[in-house]
């Protein structure tokens, strides 16, 4: 097996590629559908009382409760899984459920989490918020500095090392077999801006790898949903905690991201490729004071990203001389790119990180994360590349005072 090439859990196909695995993966043994099957119900019929029990007392039965299992949803963790590296995922209702099941399901009042400063604002609102109300401690490090996390673990109370890379809006990347190495707490990378199709945190001896799926996974705006993936032993254990946490992913946007993961890599290439041109405009645009891409060699870790990316993503973010007015009269001026917080879509999507995504963040906190009032980031959709970079050279004309 090469080193971009996956397990697949059926069809006896053996290794493949990503590209081949979200084809394959899935799909149930017998089953002539070549697209996935929706299970709709919210619950299943049994025949006898001791099947009633025998269900109710299962770990993970897909035709008992919805709650507990779909074969709808079991499909696309499958797929994640195989996509992934892993034993088994699990679905949930988004992204931010993903996230708060991982924390609450597997740390108690006096643990700690070491997490970095780089994060989408949900995510670190839920750190600085909801953690402390659990009497959850968090240390909060950056990740970009070598040994940074390892450095704030607590022997016999850091339960969970927290990593999103690369992370939102700035794409900051953390060293995967840095993260990897951590021992004597459960360490968990949010990979979402990259998508199974980029990297595979599991590879480099992290535990657990979580995605928003409704952004580039599901890839039409048309699903909510998050998803996490690990060994069998810690989905086993957030299986148990989720059936209770209640955030559940539906049927039907499982159906839709599945559905949408059998695209995912030639989506991504087009718009990695419309993302490094953009990019590389950009950086020729003096009314543009930065650009960060990890495929620019301008990108601070930039050797970093060829040694742990597949691809350099879709996603790409630049800061605006003109401060907040630019900004402004940027995201106001695109009639292709169009304003919105999500990304990985079809559409091109714009927003100004500091008045939307992180629009929760104190001004010493959006500085500290590197946001400026003239930080806009791009998600890079399968409009032609043409098309979208005479957009964007518009809409920058139009910050001119």
């Amino acid at each position: 097996m090469t080193e971009s090439q996956v397990p697949v859990s059926d069809g006896g196909a053996g290794p493949v590629h990503p590209e081949t695995a979200a084809v394959l993966g899935g799909r149930t043994d017998g089953e002539a559908s070549l697209a996935p099957v929706l299970y709709p119900t919210s619950t299943f019929s049994f025949d006898s009382f001791d099947e009633g029990r025998r269900l109710a007392t299962a770990h993970a039965p897909e035709r008992f409760y919805s709650r507990y299992g779909n074969p709808t949803i079991n499909a696309f963790e499958n797929t994640i899984a195989d996509l992934e590296g892993a034993e088994a995922a699990r679905a949930f209702s988004s992204g931010m459920g993903a996230i708060s099941a991982v924390i609450l399901g597997l740390c108690s009042s006096g643990d700690h989490v070491v997490a970095q400063n780089h994060l989408y604002a949900g995510t670190q609102l839920f750190f600085q918020t909801v953690c402390p109300r659990m009497g959850i401690d968090v240390t909060f490090v950056d990740g970009t500095v070598p040994g940074a996390f390892a450095e704030a673990v607590i022997p016999g109370r850091t339960m969970l090392v927290f990593a999103e890379t690369p992370a939102n809006p700035r794409l900051d990347l953390v060293d995967l077999d840095d993260l990897g190495s951590i021992v004597g707490a459960l360490t968990v990378v949010d990979s979402t801006f990259a998508t199974p199709m980029v990297q595979n945190p599991l590879a480099h001896g992290v535990d657990l790898v979580l995605h928003s799926a409704t952004k580039g996974i599901a890839g039409a705006n048309d699903a909510t949903l998050g998803v996490v993936a690990g060994s069998q032993e810690l989905i086993s254990w957030l299986w148990g905690f989720a059936t209770l946490h209640g955030a559940n992913a539906s049927p039907y946007d499982a159906y839709n991201a599945h559905r949408g993961l059998r695209t995912l890599g030639a989506r991504l290439r087009q718009q990695s490729e419309t993302a490094a041109a953009l990019a590389e405009f950009l950086e020729g645009c003096g009314e543009v004071s930065e650009v960060r891409y990890p495929g620019l060699s301008s990108h601070p870790q930039h050797e970093l990203a060829l040694r742990q990316m597949r691809s350099m993503g879709g996603l790409l973010t630049f800061d605006l001389i003109g401060g907040s007015e630019a900004g402004k009269r940027f995201v106001e001026a695109t009639s292709i790119a169009r304003q919105a917080t999500s990304l990985g879509g079809p559409e091109t999507l714009i927003c100004h990180s500091a008045t939307t995504t992180h629009v929760s963040l104190t001004s010493e906190e959006l500085a500290a994360a590197g946001i400026g009032e003239g930080t806009v980031r791009v998600s890079c959709g399968l409009e032609h590349v043409d098309d979208l970079v005479n957009d964007i050279a518009r809409a920058i004309a139009a910050t001119e005072v």
